[in-house]
């Protein structure tokens, strides 16, 4: 069972862990490039900014971004700010999102995402948290993937899974790490495939922020996973 107060809870420690590592940097060091092609380290904190902003607009029952094109037009236009104003920017949506969320009554509900895309509001929480931890590794800061609660590994790792489970790119495959297994992919042709290694490498995978090269594979090569 979803536990969105639980994750509410962690939401506040990983953003006071973000806003502690990206309090350490300068304005040069944050024009710098991140670990995401084509972003700095600017790109990624006004990403966060926004995120929390659009996660405010799915709680109240609007649409997450007014489009695509705005969504991007709005991490452009707010990545070369100087260091205190995205932190500021940081603090204060976060802070919105956790009073708007503090406010949700109904978690139960279904809501709308991006691009269609629907799930319960009691996985939004959960969602945000993806998004503070995973880039907070991606500002390249020294927080790396085997940083990452183990919990939240074990998390994300369900969670990508099933997001690729019968995508018809991905053949069948079973993904074994930290003592669990699972199941994905399936609906492409082909053999069957196992991969194994540590629990943070095979998220890392998944996520595609590692190449898989440390993972041992069974049955056929490492599946070449579709962008998220």
């Amino acid at each position: 069972m979803i536990d969105h107060v639980r994750d509410l809870g962690a939401v506040r420690e990983a953003t006071d862990r973000l806003l502690s590592a990206a309090g350490k940097m300068d304005n040069v060091s944050l024009a710098e490039p991140s670990r995401l092609p084509g972003w700095s380290r600017g790109h990624v904190l006004a990403h966060l900014s926004r995120n929390a902003d659009a996660l405010v607009n799915v709680l109240q029952g609007r649409p997450m971004y007014a489009s695509s094109e705005t969504r991007d037009q709005d991490i452009a236009r707010d990545a070369p700010r100087p260091l205190d104003e995205q932190l500021a920017d940081l603090r204060e949506s976060a802070a919105g999102f956790l009073q708007a969320a503090a406010g949700t009554a109904d978690w139960a509900r279904t809501v709308t995402l991006r691009n269609g895309v629907t799930d319960s509001a009691s996985r939004i929480p959960f969602r945000r948290l993806i998004e503070v931890e995973l880039h907070h590794v991606d500002l390249g800061t020294g927080y790396e993937l085997d940083d990452l609660p183990e919990e939240f590994v074990t998390r994300e790792t369900d969670f990508l899974a099933k997001r690729f489970t019968g995508h018809p790119d991905v053949v069948a495959t079973t993904v074994i790490a930290g003592g669990q297994t699972w199941t994905t992919g399936g609906g492409a042709g082909g053999g069957a495939v196992t991969v194994r290694g540590a629990a943070p490498e095979v998220m890392g995978w998944l996520c595609g922020r590692r190449d898989g090269s440390a993972l041992i594979t069974e049955g056929g090569p490492l599946p070449v996973l579709p962008p998220l």
